[in-house]
């Protein structure tokens, strides 16, 4: 006997999929190309003939081309100019991570050198994937930069949309619980630790043209689990943020922001 509802089902499923899914690229084919981009610019081997970088290289500009042509229309994206622009741009990010890595091994008192900053502080990774994403993002590829973004959230805790814009150098420490919102702006010389919001006043559809998220000037730390919201909001330059702060309104230059609270222990004998 057929099963009409369940063929009903798998019609809409099969439309549906069709519309969706081929307007998308594989995430798993995005990840590898990600994964192989990170491994070409700070590689965990001694490969150092020229050619063997040249090769990566043009593998890698080739699959970028391939991802794009899975789920973007040639006619209306012009893929293989952004993509050169992506790799002519490719030096500037390299020299600007390598910028970022070095603040982080300044900052942080139990870094042994900048190597081991790159190849295992998460924050230096979650840096590395949204510059990437960031860049694609301004050539106006879609989908693409945000799978990027939100693969990295998923690995290190880190959540930057890829819009936001963060000057160089940078440095995340720790990270876990970090959220930067999409209209963020981020001056140079900027130390942010884990639990950091820069978010939005309110959550509305209506508001997705303006700016919502904070603007942090140069030389800013702010501490860990402090949230400042909004987009008039300016943090200005040199000034500190202490540990669980709550912001909605701008802070001149080199202030000093603390939670007032205090801890009370009684000791009862």
């Amino acid at each position: 006997m057929k099963d009409n509802k369940s063929d009903d089902f798998l019609a809409l499923l099969y439309q549906t999929h069709k519309m969706e899914w081929e307007a998308t690229p594989r995430t798993k084919d995005c990840v590898a190309w990600l994964s192989d981009l990170f491994e070409f610019l700070f590689p965990n081997n001694q490969a150092n003939k020229l050619f063997i970088y040249s090769g990566q290289l043009k593998k890698n500009q080739i699959d970028l081309i391939n991802i794009l042509l899975s789920y973007l229309d040639p006619s209306r994206v012009e893929i293989e100019g952004a993509v050169n622009s992506f790799y002519d741009s490719l030096k500037q990010l390299y020299l600007d991570l390598r910028q970022d890595a070095a603040m982080i091994y300044e900052k942080d008192p139990a870094a042994v050198s900048i190597h081991e900053v790159i190849v295992s502080y998460p924050g230096f990774y979650a840096i590395a994937v949204y510059r990437i994403a960031h860049r694609l993002s301004q050539l106006e590829i879609p989908i693409l930069p945000r799978i990027l973004s939100e693969y990295v959230h998923g690995k290190t805790g880190v959540d930057i949309h890829p819009k936001a814009s963060i000057n160089v150098p940078f440095c995340i420490d720790h990270g876990t619980g970090i959220v930067i919102g999409a209209t963020s702006i981020i001056g140079k010389n900027v130390t942010i630790y884990q639990g950091v919001t820069l978010g939005a006043l309110q959550v509305s559809k209506q508001l997705s043209e303006t700016k919502r998220h904070p603007t942090v000037e140069d030389n800013v730390v702010i501490y860990a689990r402090s949230t400042i919201l909004g987009g008039l909001t300016v943090i200005g330059h040199d000034s500190v943020i202490g540990g669980s702060v709550f912001l909605a309104k701008s802070v001149q230059p080199y202030s000093h922001v603390f939670n007032t609270h205090q801890l009370r222990i009684e000791i009862k004998e």
